[in-house]
């Protein structure tokens, strides 16, 4: 059985004003992924914080937190099998020009800062992320009917 997981991703404001979202969240549902919770939103510096922690301090910081604060953002909650790694692999390596066509940062970025998309790259940062962002109570988690033709029965959570 294939453990179902949870992560954070986030289409950043360089996804939100390219017009890229429904592409990039169609690539997700194209993939047998489930969006359970999504929410438009401008960052606050003090979001941006608590989002990015581990980077506060560090000398790029403060032009990442102007770059994220700079415009909307587009925060979703994606549910599937191994989606923390699926979802890391899909959008591909953090500078555009290095990542492989295929992925979302492979065929639509050149910026390593400007770089579309944040995926969480653990358990334990998609459950701390996903809580900066949306309460228990705007999940919405679903069983897709597809997923009878998606995974074998020994495959599904």
């Amino acid at each position: 059985m294939t453990d179902m997981e949870r992560t954070l991703v986030l289409l950043k404001p360089d996804c939100v004003q390219r017009r890229l979202m429904g592409r990039v969240i169609a690539r997700f549902e194209d993939k047998g992924l489930n969006i359970i919770a999504m929410k438009m939103l401008h960052l606050t510096p003090e979001h941006a914080q608590r989002h990015y922690a581990e980077h506060v301090g560090k000398a790029f910081y403060p032009a990442l937190e102007d770059f994220v604060t700079a415009s909307p953002l587009l925060a979703l909650v994606v549910e599937g099998p191994e989606v923390i790694r699926t979802v890391r692999e899909m959008v591909g390596p953090t500078h555009g020009l290095k990542a492989p066509p295929g992925t979302i940062r492979g065929d639509f970025g050149i910026s390593r800062q400007m770089n579309l998309v944040h995926a969480s790259d653990s358990p334990a940062s998609a459950a701390r992320e996903i809580e900066v962002f949306f309460t228990a109570q705007e999940l919405c988690p679903f069983q897709s009917s597809l997923q009878l033709w998606q995974l074998a029965v020994d495959e599904r959570g």
